[in-house]
């Protein structure tokens, strides 16, 4: 009987796998992305309404952070426009905020839910730089990788695996969403993100970052500064550093990623 619902079980995993239109790669996704879109909604205005949200009317730095985000999605929009992929964006709602924190981080949620904290500005340093950090967590949104951690998550708790997918009206499935986007959490992301996720959220974050015509070059500076600041002694780890690695191998890999992401660099026209 064991023997029977582990058969079972595999193959129902094995056919919630879905194909990521733009990566290429199979991910176990045990709920839809509408589903997670949906609780996002909720989490952004709950995370809004209990921070400090700096106006963009009254700062030029979180105008820098709409406009940021702004181009950022003009050059998704043309990516997948182009590839024949533009309902993959059906239901996207972006937001971009600057929140108030010394924090050094920015997040994505499902459906295009952005925050940056001021914390991140005096590392990032200009607007490039900037929009490489944005574009590389958009790219975790975009790529699904929330999903994919969840339902890691829901297997290991043998929730939707029998039974089939459950959805945000589960109490469980809920708690695991809050624990992973929930205010409290580490957003940005609370589970170490695979190898995998971090080389693909790099890979086409440094494209939209160059098509949103933004330099991709000043990745390799912005990565080896924050380097540097999880390195300095006496200094806590950036929370962005807790869940996103930069060692050297990784800096080495970027640069490997460049020529590619140069061949979409148009310098924008102010």
């Amino acid at each position: 009987m064991k023997k029977t619902l582990v058969i079972i079980a595999l193959s129902i995993v094995a056919l919630s796998c879905s194909r990521n239109s733009i990566t290429g790669r199979n991910q176990l996704a045990l709920l839809p992305e509408s589903e997670l879109r949906s609780m996002s909604v909720t989490q952004y205005q709950q995370f809004l309404t209990a921070n400090k949200v700096v106006s963009a009317s009254a700062s030029k730095d979180a105008e820098m952070v709409k406009r940021v985000g702004q181009r950022l999605v003009a050059a998704i929009n043309s990516y997948y426009s182009g590839k024949g992929l533009s309902k993959e964006l059906e239901g996207y709602q972006w937001e971009y905020n600057l929140v108030d924190s010394k924090e050094v981080n920015a997040w994505c949620m499902p459906g295009g839910k952005i925050v940056v904290y001021t914390g991140l500005l005096p590392v990032s340093q200009n607007e490039a730089a900037l929009a490489v950090v944005l574009g590389h967590e958009i790219t975790h949104a975009l790529a699904h990788h929330g999903n994919e951690r969840m339902s890691q998550q829901m297997v290991a708790q043998g929730l939707g695996v029998v039974g089939g997918v459950l959805t945000s009206g589960n109490a469980q499935v809920s708690s695991i969403f809050n624990n992973v986007y929930g205010p409290g959490a580490q957003i940005g992301v609370l589970l170490p993100n695979s190898r995998k996720q971090e080389l693909e959220a790099d890979h086409y974050g440094l494209i939209f970052t160059a098509m949103a015509g933004y330099n991709p070059q000043e990745a390799v500076s912005l990565w080896e500064r924050m380097k540097k600041m999880s390195e300095a002694s006496g200094q806590s780890t950036p929370e962005l550093l807790s869940t996103h690695p930069t060692d050297d191998q990784r800096i080495a890999k970027i640069k490997e990623l460049m020529p590619e992401a140069l061949k979409y660099y148009k310098p924008m026209r102010n």
